[in-house]
């Protein structure tokens, strides 16, 4: 067909989970209990460290850091899944497509880039203990955090300016409950095998060297906690918590990013994602805060001051 005679696709249909109306109100009801816990044990998070002075330190500025992305990520899709339920308009304007998009991809490098800064922190705090406050004073924490938003960020437009850059002719419906990447691009009118690569590679780049420096960090970590001659719990019980969380966050991230378009699976992929946007947001907040007894003590006392 000439290009000059296809329609330019300007709204796309969210199947989303189910199309039993019935289910529909179970899974609205799920979802918004548990996107009010999410934001609610975020919040409580980020507020027991900040009123607290004995957290303001450079690992608990990374985990409000952290807390901040676990507030955005949900609120990315969820509340337009609700509505969806709802309402049953299951329609997505392409602007708003491709905003979801972006803002999926920003806090996504955000939390993976933030999660390689942690992983330093308890280098620096267990293998160079004198050292700690030197390297890790204010203006480095400060820095690496813009250097996290500013690398996530042009990343996230270039990935996004391409996807734009795609034409979208018919059909116009997504088999998921919110804009992903490999999705659209089954739909577009293009042919898609250098965008492919280029998705693939960059995806794979991002992941496997935060990863590999993750891994270096804790290897080094773990030949300390080694010569230790007392205190090895102590030690690696400060790092378990963030050990979750990344073993969390790449196997989900590798399901969901490192597969070309062609061999996507859709019930797959949104069970993946419904795992990564609602549970991991949720659970990161109480991983980190449940067997700390720091933060326990601060949620305590801001239960106290109410």
């Amino acid at each position: 067909m000439n290009s000059r005679n296809r329609s330019t696709v300007t709204e796309f249909i969210l199947l989303g989970l189910s199309s039993d109306p019935s289910v529909q109100i179970i899974l609205f009801i799920i979802f918004l209990v548990a996107y009010i816990a999410s934001l609610a044990a975020n919040c409580l998070l980020i507020l027991a460290v900040s009123v607290d002075r004995h957290l303001h330190n450079p690992m608990y500025f990374f985990l409000v850091n952290l807390s901040i992305v676990n507030l955005g990520g949900p609120s990315v899709s969820v509340p337009k899944m609700l509505l969806n339920f709802l309402y049953g308009d299951k329609s997505i304007l392409f602007a708003g497509c491709a905003t979801q998009i972006f803002f999926s991809l920003l806090l996504g490098l955000i939390e993976g880039i933030l999660l390689v800064f942690m992983a330093y922190d308890r280098f620096i705090a267990i293998c160079k203990p004198l050292r700690y406050h030197m390297v890790m004073n204010r203006s480095a924490c400060t820095w690496m955090i813009a250097v996290t938003w500013t690398v996530s960020c042009v990343m996230s437009s270039a990935d996004t300016f391409l996807l734009c850059s795609l034409t979208f002719c018919g059909p116009n419906t997504i088999n998921h409950f919110f804009c992903v990447i490999p999705s659209l691009m089954l739909l577009s009118c293009n042919d898609n095998s250098l965008f492919d690569i280029l998705i693939l590679f960059g995806s794979t780049a991002l992941l496997l060297i935060p990863l590999i420096l993750i891994i270096f960090s804790y290897y080094k970590i773990m030949a300390s906690i080694l010569r230790i001659q007392s205190g090895r719990y102590k030690a690696f019980s400060t790092c378990l918590s963030h050990l979750i969380v990344v073993a969390m966050f790449y196997v989900i991230a590798t399901v969901m990013f490192m597969q070309p378009s062609s061999s996507v699976d859709d019930n797959r992929d949104k069970i993946v994602s419904v795992f990564y946007v609602v549970v991991t947001h949720l659970l990161n907040p109480l991983i980190y805060s449940l067997k700390n007894k720091d933060v326990l003590r601060a949620m305590r006392r801001l239960a106290i001051l109410r």
